[in-house]
């Protein structure tokens, strides 16, 4: 009984120094996994319906959407129609046409855990292919001795030049907030130069390109803006990157 007893208390012992020789951890690890939704982003360009509403002269619709690649890159595209009528000084014109961009956009917003939100910068290529008809035209006269109060009158007879097609490069500065669950309300400005545009040898050549806006003399470049409302589509999910600074005693006493 006694060596029972002799041997019981020993293995208490060894158990309890065992047990101290561990060290203790005074900064324990996190064991929460942050995880970031990726998925497709889809929705529709609000400010073109809206202008289409007021402005009798203009229709359009543009569908936008994104692809999350990495933790702040973006693959972006946008797919769009367009027609716009045009009263000038000397003639009255209609361009209409499709156009698609495609492209990249960056994330430069650093969101707290659980938030979608972006501020964004990035670029497209763009393409459009349309057509532009001539409705009517005036004859410019300078020597308006007999017709003081206008033009010489030209044709009324409608004349479309079709086939046309145009390249350009976009730079875009946006934001995009989620309101509700997946639900984001977005709004960019562009900046669009030309690189190619064949119709400036013609007769008529581009006015207004779809997707590029207006056109004018000896300048490339074009101006836009869109307001989105999107739907977000979860598809998996991945470990956010986070960015740990560990301070040690050491550090702190250099």
């Amino acid at each position: 009984m006694l060596r029972f007893i002799t041997s019981l208390f020993f293995l208490l012992n060894l158990g309890t120094v065992l047990g101290q020789s561990k060290p203790i951890d005074t900064q324990p690890k996190d064991t929460v996994v942050y995880k970031q939704s990726y998925g497709i982003r889809a929705g529709i360009d609000l400010s073109r319906i809206v202008t289409g509403q007021l402005d009798e002269n203009y229709r359009g619709l543009e569908i936008v959407a994104d692809y999350r690649l990495t933790q702040n890159l973006y693959l972006a595209a946008e797919l769009g129609t367009e027609e716009k009528t045009r009263q000038e000084d000397l003639y009255n014109f209609t361009s209409s046409g499709s156009y698609v961009k495609v492209g990249v956009d960056k994330n430069t917003y650093a969101n707290w855990y659980g938030e979608q939100n972006s501020i964004f910068m990035g670029g497209r290529l763009a393409y459009s292919a349309h057509s532009q008809t001539l409705n009517n035209y005036q004859i410019f006269d300078s020597n308006r001795y007999w017709n003081p109060d206008g033009f010489g009158q030209g044709s009324d007879i409608a004349e479309e030049f079709s086939g046309r097609s145009a390249f350009w490069l976009e730079g875009v500065f946006g934001t995009k907030v989620e309101l509700f669950a997946n639900i984001f309300l977005g709004a960019s400005v562009r900046l669009g130069f030309l690189l190619t545009n064949p119709s400036k040898e013609e007769r008529f050549p581009d006015l207004f390109i779809p997707g590029f806006n207006k056109v004018t003399d000896n300048s490339k470049f074009g101006v836009g803006y869109n307001y989105s409302i999107s739907y977000f589509l979860p598809l998996y999910k991945k470990r956010k990157k986070v960015k740990k600074k560990i301070e040690t005693l050491e550090e702190e006493n250099q």
